[in-house]
């Protein structure tokens, strides 16, 4: 609710730089194959995913999306500029932020569980919801802390370093998580490790898509990016959710998930992580030198004095006459000099 308050709060007017039209049609085709797509993956798992229900939807977004494609190539002011996003930059980009989304949310549903399991399974830590929420309050801090450094990193090294550094800490954190698992100083290390690398990654793929696209489709392209985000952490929860549904332990009358499901979801989460880092790789770097339209422009170079005889008869500054022309009175060919034995001024 704040949020809409702040949204049609009055602020300084800007004037319009742009005018076009939404693509109501593509708007409504994105939607409902993401929504088919989306809901197919995340409820899979309790449907079944030989249901009809989850292969529907699976095959409703398998045709959808192709024809959405086919509409937006072809209407004059699509609502994502496919063309645009087909240069190399910015798919791996996106298939980087598909893959750091799904590292980044693995880790937020994996470790508000475990400290709300009883300690008598012998990993839980018994923490109740609101103690739980406070263990990994730091990561989030930690998320605003290194975004400075972030912005320091991708001006020196390129926002591509920054997105793999990222993607590496990350991989880090949940690596650390197989011998810091059994207590909540451990957790909220690992928890603390892989904030840091989400907030390195989630500050240079905007840099990544805007440097690709001309200004006008900054805003289409980073929303697209956005929506990528988006699909990683949706696969996130289905896969996540499926490794914990299947590997359960019984205690007490009640099915919990067992320690070796957290630990296969910890290294589900560090090997994303690590694929997004492999995949950074392939993001073309900066280019050795500026642009043209960029690049600073050179000084005209000093045009040449033409060189031109004096006229026969002319005074020097000393009151001396000064040659005339090769061959007229006063010149000798010998060594280029006149009779008078100084060279000729030019």
């Amino acid at each position: 609710m704040l949020i809409a308050v702040l949204i049609w709060a009055p602020g300084a007017p800007t004037p319009p730089r742009a005018r076009g039209r939404l693509d109501a049609t593509g708007a409504l085709g994105l939607g409902t194959a993401l929504v088919c797509l989306l809901l197919g993956v995340s409820e899979g798992a309790g449907w079944g995913w030989t249901s009809g229900t989850t292969l529907g939807l699976l095959a409703a977004a398998a045709a959808l999306l192709p024809a959405w494609a086919w509409w937006e190539l072809r209407t004059a002011e699509p609502l994502v500029d496919l063309r645009v996003t087909a240069r190399r930059q910015v798919p791996f980009t996106n298939l980087a932020s598909v893959l750091v989304g799904c590292a980044m949310y693995a880790q937020a549903l994996i470790v508000m569980q475990l400290p709300q399991l009883p300690e008598a399974t012998g990993y839980g830590l018994g923490l109740s919801m609101l103690a739980a929420g406070l263990w990994m309050a730091p990561s989030g801090l930690m998320m605003m802390a290194v975004s400075p450094l972030g912005a320091k990193l991708s001006a020196a090294a390129g926002p591509k370093v920054t997105l793999g550094a990222g993607s590496l800490v990350i991989a880090l954190g949940y690596g650390s998580s197989t011998v810091l698992m059994g207590s909540t100083w451990g957790l909220l290390i690992v928890t603390v490790v892989c904030g840091a690398g989400v907030g390195l990654a989630y500050g240079a793929m905007p840099a990544l898509i805007m440097s690709a696209v001309p200004s006008s489709e900054t805003a289409s392209a980073n929303g697209f990016n956005t929506l990528m985000r988006s699909i990683g952490t949706t696969v996130s929860a289905a896969v996540v959710g499926a490794v914990l549904a299947e590997m359960t332990t019984s205690m007490g009358g009640h099915v919990l998930p067992s320690e070796a499901g957290f630990r296969a979801a910890m290294l589900f989460g560090c090997g994303v992580a690590l694929l997004a880092a492999a995949v950074t790789l392939a993001i073309p770097g900066r280019p050795a030198r500026p642009p043209a339209e960029h690049a600073a422009p050179r000084r005209a170079a000093r045009p040449l004095r033409r060189l031109t005889a004096p006229p026969h008869g002319a005074v020097s500054r000393g009151g001396r006459p000064r040659p005339g022309p090769p061959g007229s009175a006063g010149w000798s060919s010998r060594r280029g000099c006149c009779r008078t034995g100084r060279r000729p001024t030019r």
